[in-house]
């Protein structure tokens, strides 16, 4: 079996014969090595080489053959892939490849061009080729990849290159924009962020050509051009040539998507503005490929940005765990103090008289109390974040709950020469809530005892409405619900800070601590509490110095009857609520 290829991968001569040229007259003139002219399936329509006699090569024979039947590359699958990629981008590529003819082998440079025809599409192939010798064998690998890159290869690498070397995504989103309307010289180039969750598109990133209008930062409604729903519809490209102009006055239009692991994370989107333009193959192909790369980056930089908020949120978690420990420290060491304090004035013998060692007693009793509370409160919120707060639900009286309220707080406004007030409405029947007792009673006495403490002067008001709006928890339905309310004329809470106030951990102010007193846990407790029972809980305020109010909702067993008839203006003296608050639900 004759080769041009020997055991060290150089070629060797072959065989003389008859120099026959099967092409147009005048190649010989090109100067070329080797030349023929393929179809898009590869099939030879000429062949001229004039050294073919050298290795017993009859050109008349490959001439009309398929790409695999004489004269055939190794891989023809591959270079026939090449042919129609060549074909489709209108753009010559030179690459190596590895020829056999009846035994031999031929190592090739070659050269493939599209021949360019009038108003058709190309579907043939210039090629011309080089055999290559040993010398030229010893430095050449020969692969299927081209040994020159096109210009939008290069360009492809350039930008996927500076792309990767970032993790910000603002900076992937507008180094893309830019890369592209620069190259291609479109009129814009717009990067639109991606989200199923989103029902507007929203620009995040544009390259404007100074003859365009800039129409960075805005959203659009994806489902008010069809395009738009096609591009979100389908993973290719979509073209659109546009008779009308659109909100963005683009005449042509590119739409493709970006993906990471098969869902869909942006679209790059390029307008030409002043006149129609055509799309050609290469430009597609060459978006499509940085919108793969594309793709991955904005999903690393997504995930990179998760990972810094989530290590942050670990470092404020542990800072203000660390502050609470402290805070709580603090509060359990105060009450300690007291108790042993005045127990240790009795046991030296400080009191004068009986009297004063009953007080001295009082004060210890009510320093424990005040220790008890706080590991209650510490003890409670271990428990509902460990999931083991169990509930016993029940019908609750809310006028037995007020009058518990009533009891334990309104002492503690007299002292401050506040005024409070309970409002409930008028009913035939009891407003029986469905809820537990004792933590209901818990979370009221923490609301009102948060606006007796952050008040200064004024008063609070505790007011129940009815709202009929039916409900569906633990399991059942239920007709309406109550909605209680504590409102105070304190110092209030700015409205930057009002949404940490339920927070775990948190505290608005550390001074505020300090002044008053607390571990900032009753709000979250109270949270918890209130949500267990089928009910939300909701804070309200119009800044610093204009007082507060907090609301709560629970479930009601039943509809209450209403009363009708107004009370007597003696009866409203001795009974200090509000006529029939009840509202219907929309």
């Amino acid at each position: 079996m004759k080769s041009l290829i020997n055991y060290n991968g150089f070629p060797s001569l072959g065989m003389k014969g008859n120099i026959p040229l099967a092409g147009p007259t005048g190649w010989q003139d090109l100067g070329a090595e080797l030349i023929f002219i393929q179809d898009k399936s590869g099939r030879y329509l000429s062949f001229a080489w004039p050294d073919a006699y050298k290795y017993d090569i009859v050109c008349e024979k490959i001439v009309g053959s398929s790409i695999d039947a004489v004269f055939s590359p190794v891989l023809p699958e591959v270079y026939q892939k090449r042919i129609q990629k060549i074909l489709e981008r209108r753009i010559p590529e030179q690459f190596y490849c590895l020829f056999r003819y009846q035994g031999q082998f031929f190592p090739l440079e070659l050269v493939i061009s599209p021949i360019l025809v009038k108003e058709e599409k190309p579907h043939r192939v210039l090629v011309m080729g080089h055999l290559l010798s040993e010398v030229e064998m010893s430095h050449t690998n020969l692969s299927s990849l081209p040994s020159h890159l096109d210009p939008y290869q290069q360009l492809l690498t350039k930008i996927a290159r500076k792309i990767r070397r970032t993790l910000n995504l603002e900076t992937i989103w507008q180094q893309t924009v830019d890369s592209i309307g620069n190259a291609l010289q479109v009129s814009r180039c717009l990067m639109i962020a991606y989200s199923t969750k989103a029902e507007q598109l929203e620009i995040k990133a544009e390259y404007c050509h100074p003859c365009s209008n800039s129409i960075l930062d805005c959203s659009f409604d994806w489902q008010a051009e069809p395009y738009w729903r096609q591009a979100l519809m389908q993973s290719e490209p979509v073209i659109v040539d546009q008779l009308a102009l659109d909100a963005f006055q683009a005449k042509s239009v590119l739409v493709v998507s970006t993906f990471y692991q098969n869902e869909r994370n942006g679209l790059i989107c390029l307008q030409q503005c002043k006149h129609l333009r055509p799309w050609s193959a290469a430009e597609i192909e060459f978006v499509q490929e940085l919108a793969d790369q594309v793709g991955t980056a904005i999903a690393h930089a997504t995930l990179y940005q998760e990972l810094e908020q989530a290590t942050h949120a670990a470092e404020e978690a542990s800072r203000l765990k660390s502050e609470f420990l402290a805070s709580t420290t603090h509060e359990l060491r105060t009450p300690l103090n007291g108790i042993i304090g005045f127990l240790r004035l009795i046991l030296d013998g400080m009191a004068d008289d009986p009297e004063e060692q009953r007080e001295f007693l009082e004060e210890a009793h009510n320093s424990a109390l005040h220790l008890l509370n706080l590991i209650n409160d510490i003890l409670d919120l271990a428990k509902i974040e460990a999931g083991k707060m169990v509930l016993n639900l029940s019908p609750v009286d809310l006028n037995e709950l007020f009058e518990a309220v009533n009891n334990f707080t309104c002492p503690q406004a007299q002292q401050k020469n506040l005024s409070f007030k309970l409002k409930k409405p008028h009913t035939h029947t009891p407003i029986l809530l469905y809820g537990n007792y004792q933590r209901l009673l818990q979370v009221m006495l923490n609301l009102v005892g948060n606006a007796i403490k952050f008040t200064h002067e004024g008063g609070i008001v505790v007011s129940a409405e009815v709202v009929k709006k039916k409900i569906f928890c633990h399991d059942q339905e239920f007709p309406a619900i109550a909605k209680i309310s504590v409102a105070d004329t304190g110092i209030g809470v700015s409205l930057e800070q009002q949404a940490k106030l339920f927070e775990k951990f948190v505290q608005i102010d550390g001074s505020h601590t300090k002044a008053y007193g607390g571990t900032g846990l009753g709000l979250a407790i109270s949270q918890k509490l209130v949500q267990a029972m089928g009910g939300q809980i909701d804070f309200y305020s119009m800044g610093e110095g204009l007082g507060s109010t907090v609301t709560f909702t629970v479930p009601l067993c039943q509809v209450p009857v209403m009363k009708t008839v107004p009370l007597s203006s003696d009866e409203e003296d001795e009974e200090d609520d509000v006529s029939d608050l009840i509202f219907e639900s929309e």
